[in-house]
């Protein structure tokens, strides 16, 4: 599971972390220790996906201009106020309105985004990586709390201070957010420490929630694929094949409920490999679907193609796979800035992140006629200067009755053979 920032130093939640400031408390588990320095060498690359800055090259090179786009070099951008989002007009030649709401993150608050406004979800400035429940009621997202964490050191048991994360919900509509699971790890005694929780993503029938996790403890886990069962409030562990200690992010779900795409980080000496597969909840297959360089997937509706980051040393861009093999079918984007992508679920437009200066805004291409054999239009903005966080890819959600067909079947359990721990 690689990590990451929002692209403006100080904006957005703090990361978690299992140590004071900068450090990690001396005797943290063995597992748990591999675990952090492993992701931190899976994750520089990632860094720089949401930083704009390629190490040793400064700043990602600018793209040609595109309609709507605002990257001229010349141009310094400064984003909105915190508590304001700038919804641009679509252009009066966009075939299809963008239907629906899309939920984000900036400065640490959740934000949906729909009808030409955007509201503001949260407050408190620990919020992130939102995501809708199926029937667009329910918005999950990752909250931090500081907590003061315990551990021995030099024979004594002192404090160190961390950032916990925990699994919240909150009605889209507004209102108090409540826990849903907790990353405080506090066994008996007078130790306490933390897990990770990342990159939420709730099951087409609203029962599991993927995540990236190394809870319920951390003792004994990466940070990798598990499924939260919401019905019987526990942890369930498939157990997917993973190069230690580098994990798993990113999981997202075929409409039919039936797999999860997942990105599984692997290394090529320092260089970060990640990969996308695939989990069959019913016989428990995993498939490798991409080679080296492929994050954030997201499925079609018919669950054919997947639209995803597609990364190399110099940049990041959008591209539209084959949802079986891997298969490159189309580029949506060269401006090498371009980033964390979530298909429409009426199917016919993709929303992403991109990045300006240090400005990230939301961005849409709409997409005509049938797949494999789209045609792609220019991308446009539906944010201005909006400094949302570049860690929280956007959810969509639309409506069963302003979709182009019903919603897919439920999806299929997990079997209960599969390591199941208590949340």
């Amino acid at each position: 599971m690689t990590r990451g920032r929002s692209p403006r130093d100080g904006a957005g939640p703090r990361e978690p972390r299992k140590g004071g400031p900068g450090i990690l408390p001396p005797g943290l588990p063995v597992a748990a220790i591999l675990s952090v320095v492993g992701l931190l060498v899976i994750g520089f690359f990632t860094l720089s996906i949401g930083s704009g800055a390629i190490p040793g090259l400064g700043t990602i090179g600018n793209p040609g201009t595109q309609p709507g786009a605002t990257d001229n070099p010349a141009i310094q951008k400064t984003p909105s106020p915190p508590d304001i989002v700038i919804v641009q007009t679509p252009p009066p030649d966009l075939a299809d309105p963008v239907l629906g709401s899309l939920v984000y993150a900036k400065d640490g608050n959740i934000w949906i985004q729909g009808d030409g406004t955007a509201q503001q979800l949260t407050k408190g400035g620990s919020d992130s990586m939102p995501t809708f429940a199926p029937d667009g009621k329910t918005v999950y997202f990752i909250r931090t709390r500081d907590m003061q964490g315990s551990w021995p050191i030099q024979g004594s048991i002192r404090t160190y201070q961390m950032a916990v994360p925990s699994l919240m919900q909150v009605k889209s509509t507004g209102g108090s957010a409540t826990r849903v699971v907790d990353g405080l790890y506090d066994p008996p005694g007078t130790l306490r420490w933390m897990g990770f929780i990342r990159t939420p993503a709730v099951s087409p029938n609203g029962r599991y929630i993927a995540m990236a996790t190394d809870m319920p403890d951390p003792n004994h886990s990466d940070v990798v694929l598990k499924l939260y069962d919401t019905r019987r409030d526990r942890i369930v562990d498939p157990q997917l094949g993973q190069v230690p200690p580098l994990g798993h992010q990113d999981p997202a779900w075929r409409p039919d409920g039936l797999r999860i795409a997942y990105v599984r980080n692997d290394r090529d000496g320092a260089k970060g490999t990640p990969r996308i597969y695939s989990y069959e909840l019913s016989t428990k297959k995993i498939r490798t679907i991409t080679g080296p360089g492929y994050l954030h997937p997201s499925y079609s509706p018919d669950g054919r193609y997947l639209v995803a980051t597609k990364t190399n040393a110099f940049a990041t861009d959008i591209v539209i796979l084959n949802a079986s093999n891997g298969t490159e079918l189309l580029k949506l984007t060269s401006d090498g800035k371009s980033w964390a992508p979530v298909w429409s679920p009426a199917g016919n437009q993709v929303a992403f992140l991109h990045i300006s200066g240090q400005v990230v805004d939301l961005r849409l291409i709409q997409l005509e006629g049938a797949g494999p054999s789209w045609t792609a239009k220019e991308p446009i903005d539906l944010t201005s200067n909006a400094g949302l966080d570049g860690i929280s890819r956007p959810g969509w959600f639309i409506p069963a009755d302003q979709l182009p067909k019903p919603s897919p079947a439920p999806s299929v359990a997990p079997s209960e053979s599969a390591s199941p721990s208590g949340s």
